[in-house]
């Protein structure tokens, strides 16, 4: 049993790594040769990959050439990522407002499961600034950003976070779930998060939660700089920010008033 297991998680990775073969630049189309070569995988093991992915639309075959491309059922899971991450393009010019009117570093990230990401970042031309990682997950526990999702998420599923084990990003990331209970709920009452030090030693952040249409957190909007310079910022900064996240909310449908 654990054997089959692990054959059909072998199998799974390697269907993966052929449609993400596809996703490469200058990698449109390919040859049972190309994909084989490319993975170090037989001829006979990609055509069984190609079949299967075949058969749910992910794959097609351009029969004059005999090569692959990328089918429909590919595109409908891209426009459905893309349809997550509209709120970048909302949030831009808030985003670049944030940074001139705080001379801070402002951000969005979205969540993904149990982690967020930045999205997107606006630097303010200083001689030092804060600089966020895009792309790069980060648990929901850690940091200013991180905090204002799980503050907003449904009862039960912060319970469920809560309960898991926490590891530390810094040595100041909250870990103890009573602790962080306690500070969710501060949040949720005042609107925004705050972190000093909790996801990047030496970095302090405002961070509030921007809601869609059924009143969930659909992205986050952050500022960020020096911890030395940005705690005496952040009764400035607060206003700023919150009036922001609901500009962007009301353009994503959320009525705070329902």
């Amino acid at each position: 049993m654990v054997e089959s297991t692990s054959q059909t998680i072998a199998t799974v990775e390697r269907a993966a790594d052929v449609l993400l073969l596809f996703a490469k630049p200058n990698n449109p189309h390919l040859g049972v040769t190309d994909i084989a070569e490319q993975l170090s995988l037989s001829k006979a093991a990609v055509h069984r990959i190609l079949a299967s992915l075949r058969s749910r639309g992910f794959i097609e075959l351009i029969e004059e050439s005999r090569r692959y491309q990328l089918g429909a059922a590919s595109l409908s899971l891209g426009i459905a990522y893309l349809a997550r991450i509209d709120v970048r393009q909302i949030a831009s010019a808030e985003l670049h407002q944030l940074s001139l009117a705080s001379k801070e570093t402002a951000t969005l990230s979205i969540r993904t499961g149990d982690e967020r990401i930045y999205v997107d970042q606006i630097r303010p031309e200083r001689e030092i600034v804060m600089s966020v990682p895009i792309g790069v997950p980060f648990p929901l526990h850690a940091g200013g950003s991180s905090k204002a999702f799980l503050a907003f998420l449904a009862p039960d599923e912060q319970v469920r976070y809560l309960a898991k084990q926490m590891l530390s990003v810094t040595d100041k990331t909250i870990i103890d779930s009573g602790k962080l209970r306690e500070e969710l709920a501060e949040i949720r009452q005042r609107g925004f998060a705050s972190s000093f030090g909790e996801r990047q030693a030496g970095a302090a952040s405002i961070a509030a939660p921007v809601f869609d249409h059924a009143g969930s957190p659909a992205a986050v909007i952050s500022l960020s700089g020096p911890a030395d310079r940005f705690k005496d910022e952040i009764d400035d900064c607060v206003p700023l920010l919150l009036a922001a996240t609901a500009r962007v909310s009301r353009r994503l449908g959320h009525n705070p008033i329902s």
